[in-house]
């Protein structure tokens, strides 16, 4: 899925309708793996139209936002983080598929036959189902689907909140698939299966009336993230509910939904959302007397213990009391500010990698990743207000520098790539020693790191100059007012 010729191919009424699953077989069959456009890089615009207008919807009819500016910002983050691999391999639910069709197909479908389109739709939407329901109930595929359960919110940017984990475990509920059906078609509807399930996060679409009784639907769907006890383990469907009225699984809609996980984690930063359920598996299994117990806790329900039901008991699920306060930032406005710009750059330098990655060398790669990597854990520091989040900062701007210096990044403005020299290894220095420390002021880490006097006189380089110096400053006073 990387021939840019046709990936170029996807029109916007196309772009539209790959959201809904309405594509037609004849516009979306392909013979060849490599013909198949990357419909998610292409979705992204309208993502982001579709973000934008649920916000105006929203406080058109509710008078507010339909989420908090940390929770979405970390809710994206996990859908960057969740990319970051495709940068140097091909994702494994294709590479599996690929050598199970090489080496052990039964038989080949027509890829161009509208009967095979239609079923591999029913295919990958059953065995989503199926991997769905596995990742709620065992426990080590919990570790990384519950990555999207960790959002107290509910809106647009929830969908986006995707598990870096979670692929290593899809690719087994697909692969029978492989037996006959063409990688191409597979690659087409694993695409489109993912995309249908994001503008069914949201809460300001009610009720679609007769379609609630074959498609997973914003109502369905919102029931599944809630941590209210009727909520729990229900409505695991991609696309079509049917399977959940099938397999008993179903549940509607019936009272308000609260969510997040049946234990929040209150934090933003998003290698914790990502690997925190990691980590508790790992003490719990330690803890557990008996071999026997030691594989149940990697292999049952989340909530087993000793002595427990597989899937453990409902009544020790947290009862939600209507008083439920989603956890948030206690961050300071202009820190906030402060985090949204450093994380809309980031976005770009992001964007920007993905359409070099062909040209870029494999170092310069890694370098990047660990970058926005380390980017997104500072503005998650940021949020939490970390005691470290000043020093975590500054070693971003630091790496930053570097990666320029050594030619791994280049200036998004071109025009201020002649500021990045004037900043010396001194200049870095004095930055690493001076801004994690809270007794120095303001004036000081200034007046130590002001560009030499030459450099003020060019009005570009002296704003960039004190780019990263006045971050420091304006992080050290507002975390002090926050």
């Amino acid at each position: 899925m990387k021939n840019p010729e046709a990936q170029q191919d996807v029109s916007f009424s196309q772009g539209f309708r790959m959201l809904f699953y309405t594509m037609k077989p004849n516009e979306t069959s392909f013979q060849t793996l490599e013909e198949v456009p990357d419909y998610v890089k292409k979705a992204t615009p309208f993502f982001i139209s579709l973000m934008l207008l649920e916000l105006v919807v929203s406080w058109i009819h509710k008078g507010k936002s339909p989420g908090r500016l940390d929770d979405a910002l970390t809710s994206i983050s996990a859908g960057v983080l969740s990319r970051l691999p495709s940068l140097f391999f091909r994702s494994i639910e294709l590479t599996s598929y690929i050598y199970i069709w090489e080496n052990y197909r039964l038989f080949s479908l027509p890829w161009d036959s509208p009967w095979t389109w239609y079923l591999t739709f029913f295919g990958v939407d059953f065995g989503y189902y199926w991997f769905h329901r596995m990742a709620h109930e065992v426990n080590i595929m919990w570790a990384g689907h519950q990555t999207h359960h960790s959002s107290e919110d509910y809106n647009l940017s929830t969908a986006l909140r995707q598990s870096v984990l979670q692929l290593y475990t899809s690719w087994i509920f697909y692969s029978p698939l492989a037996l006959f059906i063409p990688p191409s078609v597979y690659a087409v509807h694993l695409q489109f299966n993912l995309l249908y399930q994001f503008w069914i996060h949201t809460e300001v679409i009610n009720n679609l009336g007769p379609l609630e009784l074959i498609l997973n639907t914003p109502s369905h769907h919102r029931v599944h993230h809630g941590r209210n006890r009727y909520c729990i383990d229900k409505n695991f469907a991609g696309v079509l509910i049917i399977w959940d009225r099938i397999f008993g699984t179903f549940e509607a809609e019936n009272e308000k939904v609260v969510y997040g996980l049946t234990h929040p984690i209150n934090t933003f930063e998003p290698i914790r959302v990502q690997f925190h359920h990691l980590f508790y598996i790992w003490t719990t299994f330690w803890a557990t007397p008996g071999f026997f117990n030691k594989l149940s806790v990697i292999f049952k329900g989340p909530g087993w213990g000793p002595g427990k039901p597989r899937l453990g008991l409902s009544e020790e699920i947290p009862e939600v009391t209507g008083k439920d306060v989603p956890f948030s930032s206690s961050a300071s406005q202009l820190l906030k500010i402060y985090t949204v710009v450093q994380f809309a750059l980031m976005l770009v330098f992001y964007e920007e990698t993905f359409a070099d990655a062909a040209a870029l060398s494999q170092v310069t790669l890694l370098l990047r990743v660990c970058f926005i990597i380390l980017t997104l854990t500072s503005i998650g520091f940021l949020l939490d207000q970390r005691p470290k989040a000043a020093f975590m900062e500054t070693l971003r701007c630091l790496m930053f520098l570097m990666l320029y210096r050594f030619g791994h990044l280049k200036p998004v403005v071109p025009s201020l790539s002649s500021a990045f020299e004037m900043l010396s290894p001194l200049h870095l220095t004095l930055i690493f020693l001076l801004s994690p420390c809270e007794e120095v002021s303001s004036a000081m880490i200034i007046s130590f790191l002001r560009p030499p006097l030459p450099c003020r006189t060019v009005s570009q380089l002296n704003l960039f100059s004190l780019e990263i110096i006045q971050s420091q400053v304006f992080l050290h006073s507002s975390m002090r007012m926050g």
